[in-house]
């Protein structure tokens, strides 16, 4: 399941994230990367444990808490603190797949990468190439987002980052570990949750219809969750 996030971050916070990247040093993204990975990932991150990291992965995460669209698309246990790269001219992230187990910085605790998202920060318009491709048993799915938009997609997926062939991409990226493992339960109850949503807005939320359907997705995440 492939998910699409409109304005996941304000253009206050997408500006006030880029001015503080402007000043800040990057070094060379193959330091995150598996041994795999990193034969095929050629961009910049900003380090992970940098004050700057931390600053704004705390503006994306409350960005996320907001977000009823990722709540209901990732069903979150465990958030990594996001991260953020760049792809100047010429940068490139071949085909890979995420590594299953990270850990969350300063904790030890390990989390199961489930869900991968990545925020868009350039507009487009700004850069040629640089799509996010996710490839699935459907084809090919590239992903272009305007500015302050996410992208939330298994982990589990082959993806790759096209080549920049102008401009710089920027992003932030993370990884989480969903209360529900498999990828097309997740996706079930998302678009029962959705359903559940456009019932609501047509019928009270005492009407039997709307409290019957509802209590069968709350049911069928209790049958579902390891937390």
């Amino acid at each position: 399941m492939l998910v699409t996030i409109p304005d996941l971050l304000t253009p206050e916070e997408v500006a006030y994230i880029r001015q503080v990247l402007e000043g800040t040093d990057w070094v060379d993204g193959r330091s995150t990367a598996g041994d795999q990975a990193a034969k095929v990932k050629n961009n910049l991150q900003v380090p992970q444990d940098s004050p700057v990291a931390r600053e704004l992965s705390g503006i994306v995460m409350r960005a996320l808490g907001r977000s009823p669209t990722y709540s209901s698309a990732a069903l979150p246990l465990h958030v990594l603190p996001p991260m953020f790269n760049r792809y100047d001219e010429g940068m490139t992230f071949g085909a890979h797949v995420d590594g299953s187990i990270r850990v969350i910085p300063g904790t030890g605790q390990r989390i199961r990468t489930d869900i991968s998202t990545t925020v868009f920060l350039t507009p487009p318009e700004d850069y040629d190439g640089g799509e996010l491709v996710v490839h699935d048993t459907y084809g090919e799915h590239r992903v272009k987002l305007p500015a302050g938009h996410a992208v939330v997609y298994p982990a589990t997926s082959l993806h790759s980052v096209s080549p920049v062939t102008r401009g710089s991409r920027w992003a932030s990226f993370f990884w989480a570990q969903s209360m529900v493992r498999d990828d097309w339960r997740r996706h079930m109850l998302y678009d029962l949750d959705q359903s559940i949503m456009r019932i609501r807005s047509m019928l009270p939320d005492d009407d039997p219809a709307v409290t019957g359907i509802t209590a069968h997705y709350h049911n069928m995440i209790r049958h579902w969750s390891e937390i």
